[in-house]
């Protein structure tokens, strides 16, 4: 449900909840019951908790503060790789 935001002159800004599209141009004040003109504002699309935002927001931060790796660097060479298989044909197959 859309909230919608009225404005009345004699009280402050206040906040309605109504289905889409019934809002009405003009509603009676809570408060003084003077006829509030509806306000045209902004949508509430934002939605901080998402794994979206928050890639966006770890891509920003670590533009200015880069995280610190703690650790040696990697040993120079490969390894040996590992076998996956005991069939001996397989080892004549080739290796890229």
């Amino acid at each position: 449900m859309p909230i919608y935001e009225y404005s009345c002159p004699g009280c402050d800004v206040y906040e309605v909840i109504r289905g889409m599209g019934a809002a009405p141009a003009e509603d009676a004040c809570p408060t003084c019951g003077q006829p509030a003109r509806r306000r045209i504002s902004a949508p509430h699309l934002a939605r901080t908790g998402t794994a979206a935002f928050q890639l966006i927001d770890s891509t920003e931060r670590s533009a200015s503060e880069p995280r610190v790796v703690s650790g040696g660097l990697p040993s120079p060479g490969r390894g040996a790789t590992p076998t996956y298989t005991t069939n001996p044909l397989h080892q004549k197959l080739p290796r890229p």
